[in-house]
């Protein structure tokens, strides 16, 4: 079973405030693992070792990466994705997959796709028997697909303490309504069926953010629950990672001060950090490579948690 969290072991209960940033100089610099596009990565920790899977790329439609220890090397061996749902168009790309494993062993692969009629952005699942798939896509609709969200893509999963099952997604919002946002839904045990109503768990309102909030990821301490997020727009060096704190994983959620990642933090070594994925103490994310915009690799920092407050390095 996927936790996204930390050891009790790293959660210490020490008092710490985050209202200013800490310097740049204090976080080591980020370790470079995989030096190709690699975007939006997910990380899942198993007990063959750690695999990474990413937005597809050029004619591989979901990217995956494998390593025996989380710093690496890994090695990206090939398409986790077996076919093509029947809902989504093939040439409309697969976007920012996350993988989890359920209590029978099977491995459950969800990813956002545009589908055929409309071309809005909708999320579906595929299972498989392995961590590296091929993983073949459930049912002949899509999971998720709110006409109302104009687009849902970057799903996570988090399977809290007591064992329930919660799917986190991206609302892209519209351009002439409310702003993007993050939601959470219930999962049943085959991780496949969405139960009960969704929640909000925050929105795109700070002016920092340019309308944009995507890519959680949650992790759970002794006594509240982090979401990492980011936010501005991708293509931007001012994209970000932040995070927001609650007692409870349906909230309230309230942002920090500033962000955990960004550009500036890490002292121009990562342009525009983002898509990040906390697992097991460590965060892993990506960035621009070679000063242009056409390849995002996947980095990665230690992190742990004092006082509730998420400190690198």
């Amino acid at each position: 079973m996927r936790l996204k969290g930390f050891p009790l072991a790293l959660v210490l209960a020490v008092t710490a405030a985050f209202a200013v940033a800490p310097e740049a100089a204090a976080i080591s610099a980020p370790r470079l693992l995989i030096n190709q596009d690699f975007p939006d990565p997910d990380v899942l920790k198993t007990a063959w070792g750690y695999f990474a899977f990413s937005t597809g790329t050029g004619a591989t439609r979901i990217p995956f990466a494998t390593a025996p220890a989380p710093e690496g090397p890994w090695r990206v061996a090939g398409d986790a994705l077996g076919a093509v749902p029947v809902w989504a168009k093939p040439d409309g790309g697969f976007w920012a997959p996350d993988v989890t494993q359920l209590a029978d062993g099977t491995f459950v692969l969800y990813f956002a796709a545009a589908q055929q009629t409309g071309g809005e952005m909708c999320l579906g699942a595929a299972t498989a028997a392995k961590a590296a798939g091929p993983y073949t896509p459930a049912g002949d609709r899509p999971l998720v697909c709110a006409p109302e969200d104009h687009g849902d893509i970057d799903p996570q999963t988090f399977v809290d303490t007591d064992g329930s099952r919660h799917l986190l997604y991206k609302s892209d919002g519209a351009a002439t309504g409310p702003p993007a946002a993050i939601w959470t839904q219930r999962l049943q045990a085959d991780g496949r069926t969405l139960t009960g109503p969704r929640t909000e768990l925050l929105r795109a309102d700070l002016t920092a953010e340019k309308a944009v909030v995507e890519a959680p990821s949650v992790v759970k301490t002794a006594s509240r629950y982090l979401l990492f997020y980011s936010a501005d727009t991708f293509q931007s060096t001012g994209y970000h990672t932040s995070y927001a704190s609650a007692p409870a994983l349906a909230g309230p959620f309230v942002k920090a001060d500033a962000p955990v990642l960004s550009t500036g933090l890490l002292g121009g070594k990562v342009d525009a950090p983002g898509g990040a994925d906390v697992v097991d103490g460590h965060i892993y994310f990506h960035g621009w490579l070679g000063g242009g915009r056409t390849a995002r690799g996947l980095y990665e920092l230690p992190i742990s948690v004092a006082g509730d407050v998420p400190k690198l390095g």
